[in-house]
């Protein structure tokens, strides 16, 4: 069982680094959405009726790729007995994608190419499997990571509650706490992947790569911590 600031760390560092990946992805690569998939179908809509070029249809791939990934999350946590296992593959994902991308010269984004989408496609399969980390663990965190209108509502229900109860609904309050835990975690690492992408491009990926590796050793010591101390 997750401790309390485990989960509180655990939160914070994956709605950043999922808010990170979506904004750097959409700023350096085409306008992609690597972990709020299904707004690529929006955005794909809209660059198919103002032709803006003939790579709209990659952005449909993200897709199966972001199902397949989320198949191989579950698969994944099946075969390992630390569930968190899921975020160091998330995190090597993320470092070697970055890593190849520097290697290919993605400091900057103004050319639109196979590797750059290749790059991306890297970076919708990593989110793929916090997505899957998100379904399989949900008391590992305050909410879902990667998708923002659920816990805003949430956060609104329970902010409602807090207004009409008072400070007393410590139920609500705790709520509202941790909502604003993980929507201000996810808009931090949004305007952190925006900024990022523009100076480096999709060479930034490296930075979230290394703070995931950095939770999995995180999680792992706490949570083997706790169990010697339980034990």
């Amino acid at each position: 069982m997750e401790n309390k600031q485990n989960i509180w760390a655990v939160t914070l560092i994956l709605t950043a680094i999922a808010g990170y990946c979506d904004t750097l992805t959409f700023v350096a690569a085409d306008s992609i959405f690597s972990a709020h998939v299904t707004g690529n179908f929006i955005v794909f809509a809209y660059q198919l009726i103002k032709g803006t070029g003939g790579g709209d249809w990659i952005k449909l791939l993200t897709f199966p790729i972001f199902i397949f990934s989320v198949m191989v999350g579950g698969w994944i946590a099946t075969r390992f007995v630390n569930k968190h296992f899921l975020l160091l593959c998330e995190g090597v994902i993320l470092l070697g994608g970055g890593i190849a991308a520097y290697l290919l010269g993605y400091i900057d984004d103004g050319v639109i190419t196979w590797p750059m989408y290749t790059i991306t496609m890297l970076v919708v399969f990593a989110m793929g499997l916090q997505n899957a980390y998100g379904k399989l663990f949900p008391k590992d965190t305050f909410g879902p990571t990667t998708m923002m209108t659920g816990n805003v509502t949430q956060l609104a229900l329970d902010l409602k509650g807090v207004l009409s109860n008072g400070l007393s609904d410590t139920a609500h309050v705790t709520g509202v706490k941790n909502g604003l835990i993980t929507i201000i975690g996810f808009l931090a690492g949004c305007c952190l992947g925006a900024y990022t992408g523009k100076l480096f491009g999709l060479v930034g990926i490296v930075l979230p790569g290394v703070c995931m590796v950095a939770c999995y050793f995180y999680t792992t010591s706490t949570t083997s911590a706790t169990d010697n101390i339980t034990a």
